[in-house]
């Protein structure tokens, strides 16, 4: 397995794990959302709680240029440390959701 497949299959397993939680609120369903075709991966959430319609992304991620783009994330976990202890290396994640200017502060990749 290539070093892409091998991200992918980490992402997806990651992606399909958070989307198995069912939120202890509301009517809401979790999913998951696979693209490999474009490597885009996303937990989101469907439903309702009470009269407010919740829809929207938990988890963003994209695989972009061979590094692992942590695009948001909307949980108190910490993605970026999962995916470095499933074996990705650390230079190859990268924490979109932080400006261009603070990623170099972090242990993370840059992109």
């Amino acid at each position: 397995m290539d070093q892409l497949d091998r991200y992918r299959e980490i992402v997806r397993r990651l992606i399909e794990e958070y989307a198995s939680y069912k939120p202890a609120y509301g009517d809401i369903r979790t999913e998951a959302v696979v693209d490999r075709e474009h490597d885009h991966y996303e937990v989101i959430q469907v439903g309702w709680n009470g009269g407010q319609r919740v829809h929207g992304s938990v988890i963003h991620i994209d695989i972009r240029d061979g590094k692992v783009w942590i695009e948001y994330n909307g949980t108190d976990a910490r993605l970026a440390e999962e995916l470095a202890a499933a074996g990705i290396p650390r230079k190859d994640i990268v924490l979109g959701f932080q400006p261009a200017e603070l990623r170099p502060l972090t242990s993370y990749g840059v992109g």
